[in-house]
Parts: structure tokens; C-alpha cells; sequence
């Protein structure tokens, strides 16, 4: 056996620790020559079991073993050694999601064929990138040609052919001697008692002062986190993130700590959570998976054990112990108990949203992982941290900056942000990160603004961005995925494979000088074979067809998975020009380059007021809204569709039709919790010749009329006022242009509109069934009396456009009274 590449290995282990970094090893070949090289490597290096993981489709190793779908777990966490097995598929994902995990002198080792071969072979990946009509022929490997330039090209990266057992490269980085950087936990007298009288450590003391100083107010807080949790800072930047975190101490506060991985959240959390448990607090801990928080608890526990050290109390026992206490579920959560009284515990979110008013304080790790309903229900906790990631290792991309961070800007509580830059887990300018940033993008960005002074509607071009083209142009590359990445809160590292190898999406941009101003991700749909429309019809999946798959399974109509059509998966526009019409240019130019093309264009977005505004003055009509909340925007999906035929024509009227035909009944159902305003933007988008007819009897005339001019009750019987306010959103007359004559459309509303307050009020009460007391504590009225008065005063207006003689006797009846 070649004993060269364990040697080697060893030699790799060694660089990375006297750095304080981390290198990678790319064992290239077959599969089973690599698992054979593998093993004298790990016997070779100085790494414990139990801190390897090997991601991959089978238990080889004796250590830790994931799939490539179970690397989430793993965030939170630290290992010395993680390996990857590509030989069947490898996600961007995945390595995005475990480098970050490795720790200060460790190895990422990396399983893949021969490096020349593999962007031409087809994996398991690829086939998940194939769309019908498209075979796996069509896919192509411009993700892996990229993935083996930058292995290739990058320092701190070894690369062995385990076929002839040749160091291809050593990966050896032979830096010169510089001068050491102290770590700040060497240097402190962690040991000393804080505020005895001999033996003071004041550095904690002199950086909280610090961290005040910068915030520019005095120390005010109730709690003030001890000395020695600024000790056991790893930097001053993780010092002054726990600075930060002290503004809990105050009710109503809600911290958020962003930093890419390796910086320290999670410690900076656990020394927080153990310095509140320690004066008796409560403190609830919660993130995706249960090891994600390894590190909290590790670091809480780690403070307790030396706050004990330094304060001999008479009280039997540690200042803390360890509990594996019963929880609702099979799992116990684990929890962490002082004398003092003071807990930290673990929930797992779902769970955890549950039991806030159990807490004194909470701390959210890791989260950007997760969906932005569950975010929300945090907000009802009084003191609360969120701790998430910047570039969006997690594969649930940005949610929480793109549609959290203004509803916790909404929110009640005072808000305090820190973003920490400087690594913990290893040096600065890391080989490893610098390869991963650059490898996925990670740290893509769109161009500066001042590069795009003089951009205008009239200066623009217009281009198809192809996949070739954008994989050998850095720069354009980065601006266009920059892009996507800043103006959504779902792309992640997979979707840069699937901008460059997926056969069925283009790529369209508006530019200025040659710099990308905003873009378009369309994905081609339809045009289906007839065998497949049937598949769909009868509830098969085909994958990349979201709008034919919803229509033919959901909403029953089998012909429309034989239309073409393209629906736009992504739209940016630099924020630097945004509402200057640079999106709604970008549309009009994509219809007219593509329309002729298709049968429809399409997008299926998370409706909230100003996107379905948005859509609606491009053309785009409401066809259908999700009953249940996307799990990652925490929003209800729209489609809205634009016809670029006649075939297009008829499928949009006819689904424009039921939509605006099904929508109140589950207004008042399945959609009781829809945001009003979405209500208002929605209904505004539907063209008035679908409004219902007002077919009323002349006793539901008497008692609407009734309600609102007399002692009628609304409750008696709410379909009928149900119907006049329907009637109205639909028609109320907003600048929208007057359709044709011919078309067989109801008196149009031509009045003022309701003040959208009042909008919002008939629509939770008429058309939502919300409760009185729900509606006048949400919309922030004195009581449900005069809730209910507004509601009358509505009536009357909607009364006296629609109404008929029947109606306007009863007004006259009361108006003499």
C-alpha cells in the first residue's frame, strides 16, 4: 500500500494547526481506491472519532455518518474532520452547508472521480436539474467544471490520484513566519473571582465599558453579564457581540446577531444563555435540529463550571447540572440547571413557539433556517435573539433578511444588530472559505451603485444571459447571482447549479455598460406530450412544471399541461435603480423576445400587497392562491399568469373566472388568516367583468339596507353582505381602464372608495368571519361598538351605490325617524 498520501495528509494537519486554518484533500479516482487510501489517512491523522462525519450515501467509516440531505444537522456543530463521498452526486448545498463546520486546523476531504472526467459524467444531481421534455442528455456539467478550476486553482488545496497514489498537488501553503496573534481566552485570568479584592479580571469589565461606549448610553441594564463571560470571548468581536446582547436585560428588546460561520454566534449565545441562567433566569434555546446548538450549551456550561470555580457557595452540588429532563416529544430536549434557579433548555421551534410565556429570555439559533411564520411567532416572546447567517449556508437562502427583518422592524420591540467578521474557529483569509466563497458564490454581490450613475429606461440593453457565457465570465456571473441572491429569499448554493447546468431555465438582464442593471430566471414549462398531460391529470409529479402540475392536478384542468408556456422563477432589479421601472421594462421586453413563442408567461410568487401590485400593472392576472402558507417565506403562494395567445387567452379568462368565483368561500375558510391588504391587492387584479351579479331578494335588500340605516343585524344572516362586499372590492373604481362595451359587465362602482381602513375592516369581518373582538383589538379600535359602527357607516355607502328601490325605501323609512 502507498503510504504516501496518509504521510501527506499528516503534513496537511500539521500546516493547517500551526495556522490556525483549514486545508482540504481531494482524493480523485475510482470510489473504492479512494475509501481504500482513506482509511490509512485517518488512522495517520490526529483527529478523534467522534468529531468526523462522513457525508454520503453509506456507513464505510467507523465515525459519524449523513447523507448529503442530513447535513443541516450538522450546522451549529464542529468537527475536525469532515469527508464528503461525491462519486454518486454532490449538491452545492452540501458543501456549503459543512465547511463551515470544520474547526482551526482541521481537513475537509473530498471523494470525487477522476477530476478530468467529472464534469462530463451524469449523477444524481444532475437527474434532479431534468425537465420534461429534456433528458439527462441535456444537462450539462458547467457547476463540476467549475467546482475542479477552483480545486484546481486555489492554495491550501491538495489533490491526489488514488489510482497511482501521485500527489497531483501538495496543497501546502508554506506561509512565512509571521507574528503570532494572541488568543484573547489565553490571555485572560479566567480563574480569577470577579470583584474580590485580590485578583480582579477586568478586561471583561473594560470591553462591556467599551460596547456601551460605542452604543453611546451608560450601563442601565437589571443584568449585568459577568466578567468572565468577556474573558472566555474567543475575539473583541464576539466580546462586543455579547456586549450587545446585555440590551436583553431590558423588556421589549430583540437582538440580532449576523456573521458568516465560524464567527462566534453560537458561543457568544451560550456564554449569554449561561450568564442569564446564573443570576436565575430562565432561558428557552431553540434551532432547527438539536445539534445546532452543541455549541451554546457547550459554552453555557463551560462559564457555569468557572463561575462555580470563583463563587464557593454553601448550597449542596455544582452551580449547575445537566439534564436529559422528559419533553413532549420522544426525544428528551436537553437542559441545563443552576443552583441559583436558572435554566437554559432546549425546544425544537415548533415546540418552542409554544411555551414563550415559560421564559424569561429567548435565543433563536441558526435562524435562517428557518420558515418566516415561525420567526414570527417568536415575536411574542419579550426579550428575544436571533442569530442566522449571512450568505445562507442553510439552503433556505435569505427569508429571514429579505421578509423577516421588516416585520421585526414592525414589530414592538426596540431592535439592536451586530454583524461579527472576525473568524473564531480559524485565522482570517482561511483557504478553505476563500475556496468555498469563490467556488459557490457565497459571497456574491451585485455591481457597486456608482458603476450604474446614468443608467435609464432609455439607456439599458436587453440580452439573453446563456449559461456558457455567464460560466466564462466571472464578473458578469457575480453581478447576475448577486443579484438573485440579495432580491430573494430563497436562493441558495443549488441554484447556482441550476442556473448553469438546468436545460430548461434561461437567463435575460437588462445591462448598463456592461453591467447587469436586473434580471430574469425563467423556466420553460408545458408543451407536454399528451401521455404526460394525463400523468399530471391523475396526480403524477413532473418535475420543473409548477404551474401545468398545479392546474391539471389541483385545479382539474388536463389541457393545460399542452400549452407552452414560461414562468419566471426569479426578477431582480439592483436596488441602487429600483422602482424606476427597470422590472416592468425587463417583463415587456421578455414578452415580446418570448411570447411568440408560448401560450402564457407565468409566476408564482409569496403574495404580499406591493408583488401582486407589481404583476397586476404588468399584465399579470390572479388565477389561483395557495390555501396553506409557504413554509419559507410564510406566505401565501400566488400564480398570476399574462396570455400570449389565443389557446393562452382562453386558459387565463377561464381560470380568472373561478378564481374570482371561489375566492370569498375560502376567504372565509381556509384563508380566514390572509392578510387584508393581500385581500385588497388581489381582488383589486381581477378584471370587474368577473364581479358575481347582486341577484338580491327584496328581504336581503330589507336587511342589508336595514343594518346599515336601521336595528338590523349583520349576524342574522352575513352571505348577503358577504356578496355586496365582494362586489364592491372587485369594482371600486381605481384608475384601472374601462373595458370593452361589449363585454357583459355589471354597473361598475364609479363613487369614492372605503378609506382603506375601512377596506380592512369589512374584509375581516364580511368577507373573513373574524370574530368582533378580534377585529377591533387588530385594527386597533376602542371596543367592538365601535367597530361595529364603522361597519355601518360602510354599509351605507355600498348601500346606497347598489341599492335597490327595496333598499332605498328602507333608507328613506329611517331617515324620517
Amino acid at each position: 500500500m502507498n503510504h504516501a498520501p496518509a504521510a501527506h495528509a499528516r503534513r496537511l494537519q500539521a500546516e493547517a494547526r500551526r495556522e490556525n486554518e483549514r486545508r482540504g484533500l481531494v482524493l480523485t479516482g475510482g470510489r473504492e481506491h479512494g475509501y481504500d487510501a482513506l482509511e490509512p489517512i485517518l488512522e495517520a491523522l490526529e483527529a478523534p472519532i467522534s468529531r468526523t462525519t462522513l457525508v454520503g450515501p453509506t456507513d464505510r467509516l467507523r465515525c459519524e455518518q449523513r447523507t448529503q440531505h442530513e447535513t443541516s444537522g450538522l450546522l451549529g456543530t464542529t468537527r475536525d474532520i469532515v469527508i464528503v463521498d461525491a462519486h454518486e452526486g454532490l449538491e452545492p448545498n452540501t458543501i456549503g452547508r459543512v465547511v463551515g463546520t470544520i474547526d482551526g486546523g482541521g481537513l475537509f476531504i473530498l471523494l470525487t472521480p477522476p477530476l478530468d472526467e467529472w464534469p462530463e459524467r451524469r449523477d444524481a444531481f444532475d437527474e434532479s436539474l431534468v425537465v420534461a421534455p429534456y433528458t439527462l442528455e441535456n444537462v450539462s456539467g458547467r457547476l463540476r467544471r467549475r467546482l475542479v478550476e477552483t480545486i484546481r486553482a486555489h492554495r491550501g488545496l491538495a489533490i491526489v490520484d488514488v489510482e497511482s497514489g501521485e500527489i497531483v498537488d501538495e496543497g501546502l501553503t508554506n506561509p512565512a513566519p509571521r507574528l503570532e496573534r494572541a488568543d484573547r481566552s489565553s490571555t485572560t485570568t479566567t480563574d480569577r473571582i470577579p470583584g474580590s479584592e485580590s485578583g480582579v479580571s477586568t478586561e471583561g469589565d473594560d470591553i462591556r465599558e467599551t460596547v456601551y461606549r460605542m452604543a453611546e448610553k451608560e450601563p442601565e441594564f437589571e443584568v449585568s453579564f459577568p466578567s468572565l463571560a468577556y474573558d472566555a470571548c474567543r475575539t473583541d468581536d464576539q466580546a462586543t457581540a455579547l456586549g450587545h446582547l446585555e440590551a436583553l436585560s431590558e423588556p421589549g428588546q430583540a437582538v440580532v446577531l449576523e456573521a458568516d460561520r465560524g464567527r462566534g454566534k453560537s458561543s457568544g449565545i451560550g456564554l449569554a444563555a449561561g450568564s442569564l441562567a446564573a443570576t436565575g433566569s430562565r432561558v428557552l434555546v431553540t434551532a432547527p435540529d438539536r445539534s445546532n446548538v452543541d455549541d451554546v450549551f457547550a459554552r453555557a456550561r463551560e462559564l457555569l463550571e468557572r463561575l462555580e470555580a470563583n463563587h464557593p457557595t454553601d448550597t449542596a452540588g455544582e452551580l449547575y447540572r445537566t439534564a436529559e429532563e422528559p419533553g413532549p416529544t420522544a426525544e428528551a430536549p436537553r437542559s441545563v440547571t443552576s443552583t441559583a434557579g436558572g435554566k437554559i433548555h432546549y425546544y425544537p421551534p415548533l415546540e418552542a413557539t409554544d411555551c414563550l410565556s415559560e421564559f424569561d429570555f429567548v435565543f433563536v439559533d441558526e435562524a435562517a433556517a428557518l420558515p418566516v411564520t415561525v420567526l414570527e411567532d417568536f415575536l411574542d416572546a419579550e426579550r428575544i435573539a436571533f442569530a442566522t447567517t449571512v450568505h445562507g449556508y442553510e439552503g433556505a437562502g435569505r427569508g429571514f433578511s429579505v421578509r423577516f427583518r421588516d416585520r421585526l422592524a414592525a414589530s414592538d420591540h426596540e431592535v439592536t444588530e451586530y454583524t461579527l467578521t472576525e473568524p473564531i474557529r480559524y485565522a482570517g483569509g482561511d483557504p478553505l472559505e476563500v475556496w468555498s466563497f469563490h467556488a459557490l458564490l457565497l459571497d456574491a454581490r451585485p455591481v457597486v451603485p456608482d458603476l450604474l450613475d446614468g443608467a435609464a429606461l432609455d439607456t439599458v440593453s436587453y440580452q439573453k444571459l446563456d449559461a456558457e457565457t455567464l460560466s466564462r465570465d466571472e464578473r458578469l456571473l457575480r453581478e447576475t447571482f448577486g443579484l438573485l441572491v440579495l432580491a430573494h429569499y430563497r436562493t441558495e448554493p443549488n441554484d447556482l447549479a441550476r442556473l448553469l447546468d438546468a436545460p430548461n431555465l434561461e437567463t435575460y438582464a437588462l445591462t448598463y455598460d456592461g453591467h447587469v442593471v436586473s434580471v430574469a430566471l425563467i423556466a420553460r414549462e408545458g408543451n407536454l406530450e399528451r401521455a404526460d398531460q394525463r400523468r399530471l391529470y391523475e396526480g403524477a409529479r413532473l418535475r420543473g412544471n409548477m404551474i401545468p402540475d398545479l392546474f391539471s392536478s389541483h385545479l382539474r384542468d388536463e389541457a393545460v399541461g399542452g400549452l407552452a408556456g414560461c414562468r419566471v422563477v426569479r426578477i431582480a432589479t439592483h436596488h441602487a435603480v429600483r422602482s424606476a421601472g427597470f422590472g416592468s421594462l425587463l417583463l415587456e421586453k421578455l414578452a415580446a423576445d418570448v411570447g411568440a413563442t408560448v401560450d402564457w408567461l407565468g409566476t408564482g410568487f409569496g403574495a404580499t400587497p406591493s408583488l401582486v401590485s407589481f404583476w397586476r400593472h404588468n399584465g399579470y392576472r390572479p388565477l389561483h392562491l395557495s390555501t396553506t402558507r409557504n413554509d419559507a417565506s410564510g406566505e401565501y403562494s400566488a400564480i398570476m399568469c399574462r396570455a400570449m395567445s389565443d389557446d393562452g387567452r382562453a386558459f387565463v379568462d377561464r381560470h380568472e373566472r373561478w378564481f374570482a368565483r371561489r375566492l370569498p368561500n375560502v376567504l372565509a375558510d381556509s384563508l380566514r388568516n390572509l392578510e387584508p391588504d393581500v385581500v385588497r391587492a388581489l381582488t383589486r387584479s381581477v378584471d370587474p367583468v368577473y364581479a358575481p351579479p347582486l341577484e338580491f331578494t327584496d328581504s336581503e335588500w330589507e336587511l342589508v339596507a336595514g343594518a346599515a340605516y336601521g336595528p338590523a343585524l349583520f349576524d342574522v344572516d352575513p352571505g348577503p353582505f358577504s356578496r355586496l362586499v365582494y362586489r364592491y372590492l372587485l369594482e371600486r373604481d381605481d384608475g384601472r381602464p374601462e373595458v370593452d362595451d361589449s363585454t357583459d359587465r355589471r354597473t361598475a362602482w364609479r363613487g369614492e372608495p372605503l378609506a382603506p381602513h375601512t377596506e380592512r375592516l369589512v374584509i375581516r369581518r364580511v368577507l373573513q368571519c373574524q370574530s368582533w373582538e378580534t377585529v377591533a383589538s387588530e385594527l386597533e379600535y376602542h371596543s367592538p361598538r365601535t367597530c361595529k359602527r364603522d361597519l355601518g357607516d360602510a354599509l351605507e355607502t355600498l348601500v346606497d351605490a347598489y341599492g335597490t328601490d327595496t333598499a332605498r325605501e328602507v333608507k328613506s323609512r329611517f331617515r324620517e325617524i
